[in-house]
Order: C-alpha cells, then sequence, then structure tokens
C-alpha cells in the first residue's frame, strides 16, 4: 500500500529533525543526563516538528539503547512504540477527547505504572481543544504527576492555552523552516524515491512550503504524481494550479506602464487556464513586498526576500516603481485578498483591483495622490523629461494670432444631427499644450465632481477654453455667468492639482472673461432659455 511521502520519511532521530537544532540539541541532552521535565509544551505554527519531536522524545525516554540522547529504534521498545502497540505510549486528539469526563478518565489510568516501558507517556495533541474544566481538572497531575509519567502537550495556537498549564510546563516554540531547509530536505526525498527533481522546482516547493516541511513533501507528492516524469518549475505551475512568477512580473510590467489592457489581457489568460486567484494575488503581493523592501532597505532587505522571483527580474522591476506606488499597490492587492471570504465573484474583485494599480484616477484619495505625485517626482529628480506629444497634422492650432472662428450652423453640412465643435485650441498668446492634457485634465474634473461636465468639455468650445502662459494657467469662460459658476476656490485649486501632475511642473489657475465672441454668447444663452429642460446644466452640486 501506498504511504505518503511525509509519513514514510518523518524522522526517527532527533539529529533526522529539519530546521530545530536549538531545540533537539536541549532535548537530547536532557536524555542523557537524565534531567527530564514531566511536561513539556511544544508550540508552533503547522508542519514544523513537534508530533515529530514528541514521538521521538517518547522512543528515547524508553529506548533499551540510546545513542546520545537518540532512540536506537531496534530495541523492542522502540519497535512497539513505532508500530503503536504499545500501550503505555498514547497519543490523544483533544480535538476529539475535549471534555472534563477524557481527563477524568485519563488521569484515573495515568496513576498506574507502565508495563511494558520505563515511562508511561501522553502525547495530547492540540491541546488548546481541551475545554475551561478539562484543563482544570488536569492541572493538579500535572504539577504533581507520578515519577513514571510524562505528559508532552502539542499546540499551533499557544494563547488559547490557560497561563496555569504554561508555567507548570517546559514550553519549546518551534520555528518556521527555512525555504532553503526545505529545498534541501524535498531533495533528498526525491532522491531516495527516484523522482528527477530540478533545482528551480525543489527551491520553488520550499517557498510554497510556507516554512512547513510536511507541506513541502506533500506538495512534492503532489507534482511527482502528475508529471509522471521529470518535476520542474513549469510542472509545479500546472500541478498546483499557480500562476508562476513570470507572469506576475510580466502584469507588474503592465502595470508600470499603466497598461490596463495588457494587464487585464494577462489576469484574464490566467483565469482561463484556471490558475488560483488567490495564488496569484498571494505572487502580486510577494512580489511587491519584495520591491518595496530593495527600495527602502537595499542592503538589509536583500536577506528578507521572498523568493518569488530571481536577482535579476527584480533589478529589472526595481527601476519601474516608486516606494509610495509600491505601498499603494501592496495595500490595494492585500485588502482585495482579505475580501475574498465575503466576496460573490473573485474575478471582479482582481480586475477592479489590477485597474486601480494602473490608474491611480480611478481612485483620488490620499494615497493615490501621493503615488502620483511621487512617480512625478522620481521624473524630475531624473533630469529626463518625456517629450510632450506631437499634434496630428491638419490639427494644429492657429498661429496667425487670431482665435479661429466657432463653426456656424450655415457652414455645417446638411445632417440630421448636429456636429459637435472641434476641442478649444490654446490661445495663441500662450505656449503650446500637449493635445492629451485638455482631455485628461477634463475627465479628471468630471470624476472629481460630474456636474462640470457641462463646462469642463473637450467637444464643446462654447464654455471654457484654456491657455498657458509661463506657470498660469488661464480658463476662458464664454460668458460671465460661466465664470461666476466655475471661478470658484476649491476648483481652482483643484484644476491646478491636476494640471500641475499633467505638466510636471507648478501651476497656477485663473479663470477670466473672453471679450468678444458673439457666437460662443449667443449659443449661452440660447441654452439658458432653455434652462428648464435642462436644470442640471446651471447648477453645481456639492
Amino acid at each position: 500500500m501506498y504511504q505518503a511521502l511525509y509519513r514514510k520519511y518523518r524522522p526517527q532521530t532527533f539529529d533526522d529533525v529539519v530546521g530545530q537544532e536549538s531545540i533537539t540539541q536541549i532535548l537530547r541532552t536532557q536524555v542523557v543526563t537524565g534531567k527530564l521535565s514531566h511536561a513539556y509544551l511544544f508550540t508552533g505554527s503547522r508542519g514544523t516538528g513537534k508530533t515529530t519531536c514528541s514521538k521521538i522524545l517518547a522512543k528515547a525516554v524508553n529506548c533499551l539503547n540510546p545513542v546520545q540522547g537518540n532512540p536506537c529504534n531496534c530495541c523492542e521498545a522502540c519497535r512497539a512504540i513505532d508500530s503503536g502497540a504499545c500501550m503505555d505510549v498514547l497519543e490523544i486528539d483533544a480535538a476529539s477527547n475535549n471534555g472534563v469526563d477524557n481527563v477524568r478518565s485519563l488521569r484515573e489510568d495515568a496513576v498506574y505504572a507502565p508495563a511494558q516501558v520505563k515511562k508511561r507517556v501522553y502525547i495530547i495533541d492540540e491541546v488548546h481543544m481541551l475545554s475551561l474544566s478539562a484543563f482544570n481538572a488536569l492541572l493538579k497531575i500535572i504539577e504533581e504527576p507520578p515519577a513514571h509519567l510524562m505528559f508532552i502537550l502539542a499546540t499551533t495556537e499557544l494563547h488559547k492555552v490557560p497561563a496555569t498549564i504554561l508555567s507548570r510546563c517546559q514550553r519549546f516554540s518551534f520555528r518556521r523552516i527555512d525555504p532553503e531547509a526545505i529545498a534541501a530536505r524535498i531533495h533528498y526525498v526525491a532522491y531516495e524515491e527516484g523522482i528527477e527533481l530540478s533545482d528551480e522546482a525543489a527551491n520553488l516547493l520550499g517557498r510554497l512550503a510556507d516554512g512547513a516541511l510536511r507541506d513541502g513533501l506533500s506538495l512534492l507528492d503532489q507534482c511527482a504524481a502528475a508529471a509522471q516524469g521529470p518535476v520542474t518549475a513549469e510542472t509545479v505551475y500546472a500541478a498546483l494550479g499557480i500562476a508562476g512568477a513570470r507572469t506576475a512580473g510580466e502584469i507588474l510590467r503592465a502595470v508600470s506602464a499603466r497598461d490596463s489592457g495588457k494587464a487585464l489581457t494577462l489576469f484574464t489568460r490566467q483565469y482561463a487556464e484556471g490558475k488560483d486567484l488567490g495564488a496569484l494575488v498571494d505572487e502580486l503581493v510577494s512580489l511587491c513586498r519584495d520591491l518595496l523592501l530593495l527600495k527602502t532597505a537595499p542592503k538589509a532587505g536583500a536577506s528578507m526576500l521572498s523568493g518569488v522571483c530571481t536577482d535579476a527580474e527584480l533589478q529589472a522591476l526595481l527601476g519601474c516603481f516608486t516606494a509610495q506606488e509600491l505601498l499603494r499597490h501592496t495595500r490595494l492587492l492585500q485588502d482585495t485578498a482579505s475580501g475574498f471570504n465575503r466576496s460573490a465573484n473573485r474575478r471582479v474583485d482582481v480586475e477592479l483591483c489590477l485597474l486601480q494599480m494602473c490608474d491611480p484616477g480611478l481612485s483620488l484619495d490620499a494615497e493615490a495622490i501621493n503615488a502620483r505625485l511621487s512617480r512625478v517626482e522620481a521624473v524630475l529628480a531624473s533630469g529626463v523629461l518625456p517629450a510632450p506629444a506631437r499634434e496630428p497634422e491638419g490639427e494644429a492650432p492657429a498661429r496667425d494670432g487670431t482665435e479661429a472662428p466657432p463653426p456656424s450652423d450655415r457652414d455645417a453640412p446638411p445632417s440630421p444631427r448636429e456636429e459637435p465643435p472641434a476641442a478649444p485650441a490654446p490661445d495663441s498668446g500662450g505656449e503650446e499644450l500637449p493635445v492629451s492634457f485638455w482631455a485628461d485634465l477634463i475627465r479628471a474634473v468630471q470624476r472629481w465632481r460630474p456636474s462640470l461636465a457641462s463646462y469642463f468639455n473637450n467637444n464643446d468650445a462654447r464654455f471654457l477654453s484654456p491657455a498657458l502662459r509661463g506657470d498660469l494657467l488661464e480658463l476662458t469662460a464664454a460668458s460671465d455667468y460661466v465664470k461666476s459658476l466655475v471661478d470658484r476656490e476649491d476648483i481652482r485649486d483643484y484644476v491646478a492639482q491636476q494640471a500641475s501632475a499633467l505638466l510636471r511642473r507648478p501651476v497656477r489657475v485663473r479663470f477670466v472673461l473672453r471679450g468678444t465672441a458673439p457666437a460662443e454668447s449667443e449659443g449661452v444663452r440660447r441654452l439658458m432659455e432653455k434652462g428648464r429642460q435642462y436644470p442640471g446644466l446651471f447648477h453645481i452640486t456639492e
């Protein structure tokens, strides 16, 4: 009958235990000197060796021929304990025996001397599951047990164990095992089993085990069964349904380029292949964390990396983000992952998260604004400013000193619908503005306050038109009525903030009144006459 790898290769001596050298050394010394405690408490996360060390200690104290504190695994006592035939070494599951009656029965049996070995040993796993009454019933015998009795308690949740129990036990805290140590053990098991395992796959399994050697061996078991051949990193990705470091890096590169289309395409491809969304978000979080550590603490952070990407891949991504952007991305991803349990559609959650990562303007909170300003500061500090976008041929603004007149109804070709007027051109007396500046500014203002969409409108020059003069952005209003509606301190401050970010330099904003513009004034008057049909056009709501 096939036996799982983590059971088949469970350590049989203290020397075989991986990653807990300080604990095994103390236990070995106690066995050699005979200075054993009557009660031990092993605590730590899953798969770190608590139950394994409990069984080894139970064998070591009863072994007929111990070897430097380790059990020989050959004598009658060791073989009986390994097979489960020894009635004096009992492993109890506290989750299913958590009542006071169970503890009372245990106390009644514990007073009898062992029949087969030297010490009667009770291994109580997940001891935090005992009820308060059961803990109280256990206190007296743990405090003053018979000479032949030993308790070994194991738990993953130390905070649930009463202080009265803690004070009566020797406590040993099992730490998470290093990924390198797990990878080395996985390599050894793969060699013993005849599994062809690449170094990259072993390191990947070591990281995915998250400090639990048992989890690492279980993952190896699963990947070896799925591969039916050599186990590589790609085999691990396919067998476990995770995206892989390359895809996570490609998504972050798309985010750095503000290419939401590519980021969503990469995500959709992973979703269609059945990749686990939680694992994908975890990889993105780990990658952002590694980049943030290298960004803020280059020397100390190098020793704390998760290993999701290679050093070369991390260095290639490092220059694409500022620390503020990485902090914002990490929090967005963590918020998305924490909401999975109560989400109706995880796919939509991840897509919205990626869109917010690609476009900070979609969520204009303080953190998003800080991330955008940090990008502007980084560009200014580099001294290399991006070239302004060139205007397409045939759409250049007028440069002859006069403003082009707006289209009139007589010049327009007959059509069932009126063609929208062209986008406003910069004033001839000012600097040339990038083609996309006005459109980007309009979108930002409309997102901030939708009621201003009637006046900040890229398709209607009858209300506002921009002109840049040094550090002053003049927005010309078609009429005094329009100017009175938009010339407010909060609007000026917000437009100045957005314009400064778009132009990458400080900009002030002023609203001015257009001097002579009969066509525009006539258009405004016509709309004002229809005010009852368009009430939202003439009112600004907070």
